[in-house]
């Protein structure tokens, strides 16, 4: 005969007796099973004042150690906006590729890769037979045209005073317009081949061994991507290097888009567009181009947005997404994102009184990147907490024993 079932008998038995006699014991056993206890789901709900509203009471000085940011609420700007993909580039019209507009070898470089330059700044200096006979001419064309203008002008003194005949004053006259304009074809053609005005200005001064040399100038300010040519590289024609430099002003940069043929009717030129990378970056460009041709492969378009880069933090190459906003309209009110929280399943703000932080249950509107509208329950000119609102939450449910 088993004595298993006497046992599991007699071990009921004796556990209902423990019940009866003595059910103290069996109740305080219950919190060290996990069971919650009638104050523990008091302890659960929000901390409620007098008049009913839920309040988190907090000085400045816990505010600060916290790091909740505040915010007054007002009206903001709402759109709905059309995501796409991107990539910045630089602004074509802020790319100069500086040539060499003659034949010749490389005889100084004063600037590398990654210098800031300023416009008209020396980059470096060609040395050109080409050039030297430009200046060559340039002089000869100058001096013979000052002799040329002193003879006229004697002729035409001598002239009115009855002393030679007006056939050689006329004669005179018309060789001092040919010299003047021999003397400005010279003079266009340096400047055709990169010599400044100033420079110019400069050459019969110049020692002879400077009428060889060409210097080479920054056409925008910028700063230096590339650099072609090495000391002593020859340039110029005859399949050699023409591009000595290129210099690009990153102070501004574009956004190129591709949109889809179906969005396309929403999007025009000068509407603005929200730009963000997967590193927080954000931004605000203007459409300032929408391509009226189509891609034959993938049915978008090429659309260009200017985004202002001051500090230079937008690099091309990097891809964006670009929210293009498409329908505007004003809201009565918009809060920071950071400041919604979830509080017994409904939408709730920490509005700011003058113990602390009242919870406010809220209706929310749409959504706009950072910000979303608040339909009821807040008032225009209100401060809420902006941002670690969550520790609110928490302070909210904390029970009162640990406050």
């Amino acid at each position: 005969m088993s004595f298993r079932p006497l046992v599991i008998v007699a071990a009921f038995a004796a556990g209902m007796a423990l019940a009866i006699w003595a059910p103290g014991v069996t109740t305080s056993l219950r919190p060290n099973a996990g069971a919650k206890t009638e104050t523990d789901r008091t302890d659960s709900k929000p901390k409620v004042a007098s008049d009913g509203k839920a309040l988190v009471p907090m000085d400045e000085e816990r505010i600060r150690l916290a790091q909740i940011d505040q915010s007054k609420v007002g009206p903001g700007t709402i759109a709905r906006r059309l995501s796409v993909p991107g990539a910045i580039v630089p602004d074509a019209d802020r790319v100069a590729h500086v040539s060499a507009k003659l034949a010749g070898a490389v005889a100084e470089l004063r600037k590398s890769i990654g210098d800031d330059v300023t416009k008209g700044e020396i980059l470096g200096a060609l040395e050109s037979r080409e050039v030297a006979d430009a200046k060559s001419e340039y002089l000869a064309a100058k001096l013979s045209d000052e002799l040329q203008q002193d003879l006229a002008e004697r002729d035409r003194s001598a002239w009115e005073k009855r002393a030679i005949p007006e056939q050689q004053y006329i004669k005179s006259r018309n060789a001092a317009a040919q010299t003047a304009m021999r003397f400005d074809i010279a003079r266009q053609k340096l400047m055709a081949l990169g010599v400044e005005q100033s420079e110019i200005a400069e050459i019969p001064q110049a020692s002879p061994g400077m009428l060889r040399l060409q210097n080479v100038h920054a056409p925008i300010s910028g700063r230096v991507v590339e650099r072609k040519v090495e000391l002593g590289t020859a340039v110029g024609r005859d399949n050699l290097e023409t591009e000595l430099f290129v210099i690009v002003d990153l102070s501004r940069v574009w956004v190129e888009l591709s949109v889809s043929s179906s969005d396309l009717p929403s999007v025009r030129e000068g509407q603005d567009v929200s730009i963000s990378t997967r590193a927080d970056q954000a931004g605000t460009a203007r459409i300032n181009f929408v391509s009226p041709l189509l891609d034959k492969e993938t049915r978008t378009a090429r659309v260009v947005a200017a985004l202002d880069n001051p500090d230079r933090t937008w690099r091309p190459g990097s891809f964006v997404t670009a929210a293009i906003a498409i329908e505007q309209r004003q809201a009565a009110v918009v809060v920071p994102a950071g400041a919604i929280q979830t509080v017994d399943g409904r939408k709730a703000v920490f509005v700011r009184t003058a113990d602390g932080f009242e919870k406010r249950d809220v209706v929310l509107g749409q959504r706009d990147g950072n910000v979303i509208e608040i339909v009821s329950g807040l008032s225009a000119g209100e401060t809420v907490a902006a941002s670690n609102t969550f520790s609110l939450k928490a302070e909210l449910f904390k029970p009162a024993d640990e406050d």
